[in-house]
């Protein structure tokens, strides 16, 4: 173990980390710049294809449970095949894909090409983020992850405005055609100057771990994503979640009793990766409250055209884009248990001061909120990561990477569905109770209307008061984050346990 930890130091030290750090980040922003440019063109993809929402909600459903199925595979990936073969066949797919959905005819074709992206950006994530941990040694981890946050936090953020700028001016074709010429230029930024820096061993692949992985994380997926458009009560949707616990149970059955486990959930016996781990899934939660909701309440109730709505997120981007870097030196410097707690009391009071949003609410005050919103979140996701894996060996972070993303995705469509349900069964609520006292008659579309709008306000502002109370819980457990360095290697791997320091 101490041979394989010195190999990669000395590769670590002979690489070139400007040239690998720009690809990776190109990668990174791409794949996730399309996920967000989807979410604005579902209307318009909708009325070009002649389908209806259900269907067209599988081209973001789908993504997410191919990318969900492959990231917990990521870890055996890394171990089985060089970094600069992975980072090309990752983003050849996913430029294969993206050519797909660009020229395909019709919804099916669309829908093949959107898996073949997600296989890309399932394989490219993870491996990202394990290449930025080998490169880069313990006391600068912090600007590294700050780089990383550059593209996982902008991309998302500037989506929305240029989709909505694109639809209302173009085909939807063209989101695809300006993915596409970056997703190239990354690949071939990779073909001229990626390095390998994990180190290749022979692993055997879980074949059990990944049907029971597949079954879990897929059934979980589909049933968080798909609860948002049909409710709880769904059949489709008990079924999945049904399915994805009994998956997850035997995922976690067979990778404890492996001595190859896939997946090693052992890494949750290290205290500090386990707290950052629960915070991190509270702030992704937290973070997707106000993705999902500000949207619906600008153009559904506000009559804000798509546009209009992203470029009230587009100052907060810019910031969060630009505070990222700043947050991993200063990382760096005091660790993460100062940034988390005054990132996350910023985010507390900006969420419930979203809770407070009435039909008249002024454009300006909503900017205003949602950009110092996004400066505490800047100041979390990176830092809170990094101090989980800075306690892991160096032999187990391919590992606590696989498992830290797996887990982001997963708490990404939980609080996607969570919220959406929230809000609509609050506004049917309001509705259901004001038509049978009488206080409304259906007759009266147009006083009807105006209840339907304040019940929906009434709807959003109930489920940004739950995820206030969301990220109160990970403001408490922000307190216990303390500064950690790699431990001991306690692990047991088959019949020996390893006590050496990494």
């Amino acid at each position: 173990m101490s041979t394989i930890t010195a190999n990669a130091a000395v590769a670590a030290k002979n690489i070139r980390r400007g040239p690998i750090i720009a690809a990776l980040l190109i990668g990174a922003f791409v794949a996730l710049l399309n996920q967000t440019l989807m979410n604005v063109a579902l209307p318009k993809m909708m009325d070009s294809l002649g389908i209806e929402a259900n269907t067209a909600q599988w081209l973001t459903t789908g993504f997410m449970l191919v990318n969900g199925v492959f990231v917990p595979v990521s870890a055996y990936l890394t171990e089985k095949f060089t970094t600069r073969t992975l980072f090309i066949t990752a983003m050849s797919l996913f430029s294969i894909g993206t050519l797909v959905c660009a020229l395909g005819p019709g919804f099916e074709v669309i829908m093949v090409g959107r898996v073949i992206q997600a296989a890309g950006a399932g394989i490219l994530m993870p491996l990202m983020n394990i290449v930025f941990l080998m490169i880069f040694p313990i006391e600068e981890r912090g600007k590294a992850m700050g780089l990383m946050a550059v593209a996982m936090i902008f991309a998302p953020a500037v989506g929305p405005t240029l989709s909505g700028w694109v639809v209302q001016n173009y085909s939807w074709r063209v989101l695809f055609y300006i993915v596409l010429p970056l997703a190239i230029f990354a690949t071939l930024l990779g073909v001229k100057f990626m390095q390998n820096v994990t180190v290749k061993t022979s692993p055997k692949l879980d074949k059990p771990g990944v049907i029971f992985s597949t079954l879990g994380f897929g059934g979980l997926l589909y049933g968080l994503s798909d609860a948002g458009t049909d409710g709880w009560n769904s059949i489709t949707v008990i079924l999945s979640l049904t399915v994805g616990v009994i998956g997850l149970a035997l995922l976690v059955w067979r990778e404890l009793v492996t001595d190859k486990p896939m997946l090693e959930f052992r890494i949750f016996r290290y205290n500090m990766y386990s707290l950052t781990t629960v915070i991190n899934i509270i702030v992704t939660m937290g973070m997707y409250s106000g993705m999902i909701l500000l949207p619906l309440y600008l153009q559904k109730i506000r009559g804000f055209t798509p546009l209009e709505s992203g470029v009230m997120l587009l100052p907060g981007a810019i910031l969060m884009g630009i505070m990222s870097p700043i947050t991993g030196m200063i990382f760096d410097k005091i660790g993460a248990r100062w940034l988390t707690i005054v990132g996350l009391v910023i985010t507390v009071i900006t969420t419930w001061e979203f809770s407070q949003l009435t039909d008249s609410t002024t454009f300006t005050h909503l900017i205003l909120t949602y950009t110092v919103r996004m400066f505490g979140l800047s100041m979390l996701m990176m830092p809170i990561t990094t101090a989980g894996l800075n306690q892991l060996p160096q032999r187990l972070s391919s590992h606590g990477t696989a498992m830290a993303n797996t887990l982001r995705t997963v708490a990404g469509a939980l609080g996607m569905a969570l919220f959406v349900t929230l809000m609509t069964n609050r506004t049917k609520s309001e509705i259901t109770d004001a038509v049978v006292s009488g206080q409304i008659s259906q007759a009266d579309k147009l006083a009807f209307a105006k209840f339907s709008q304040e019940a929906m306000i009434h709807g959003i502002t109930h489920a940004f008061v739950i995820a206030t109370w969301v990220t109160v819980a990970g403001l408490a457990l922000a307190f216990f984050i303390r500064k950690t360095s790699p431990q001991p290697d306690f692990l047991k791997t088959g019949n020996e346990t390893v006590t050496e320091k990494e």
